[in-house]
């Protein structure tokens, strides 16, 4: 039986598997930027609410050039793959819900294929959602086969490639 003073010092060093509180998120960089500024603190939806949170972003993103957008895209993701995995293993649950970072990021994959315009954000966003949430071949096998952080972000990077692909065409097909 492990004594209360122990107890005490061993919570300071591990969060619950349910959703940290915002205070942890505060002192806790990584847990910030993991849980979307707080967006995958939502008790519903968390991967949508961290989806919505992306587009006021994607808004600051969308109106640098296109290589300065790409590059803070790219590190992003690669930082994700860092993030996420720590956040991950502080929680000690391998794709957290409230972990929402790799939706921010898929997303402004998503919206890269599309014209900047309130319609296609919100195409981009129903696209996006669908492949994230449906996880069709090869995202799902992504999502079951490669774990950690890069695990966690590598299948909604695809799911941003393929929905930014697929609305992509609808507007290639909608202009011709």
């Amino acid at each position: 039986m492990i004594s209360n003073r122990w107890k005490t010092a061993l919570e300071g060093l591990t969060i619950s598997a349910t959703n940290p509180g915002f205070k942890e998120l505060v002192r806790s960089p990584v847990l910030l930027l993991a849980f979307g500024f707080g967006s995958g603190l939502s008790p519903k939806a968390p991967g949508t609410m961290g989806t919505i949170a992306a587009v006021p972003l994607w808004l600051l993103l969308a109106h640098l050039s296109q290589p300065m957008s790409l590059l803070i895209i790219l590190i992003s993701a690669i930082a994700g793959i860092a993030i996420c995995g720590a956040a991950a293993e502080k929680l000690g649950v391998h794709d957290h819900g409230g972990i929402v970072w790799d939706e921010f990021v898929g997303y402004w994959i998503t919206m890269t294929f599309l014209p900047l315009s309130y319609v296609s954000m919100f195409i981009g966003f129903v696209l996006f959602r669908i492949f994230d949430i449906l996880k069709p071949w090869p995202i799902s096998w992504l999502d079951k086969k490669v774990s950690g952080g890069l695990g966690i972000m590598l299948d909604d990077v695809v799911a941003g490639l393929a929905a930014g692909g697929c609305g992509w065409l609808m507007y290639w097909w909608m202009l011709s």
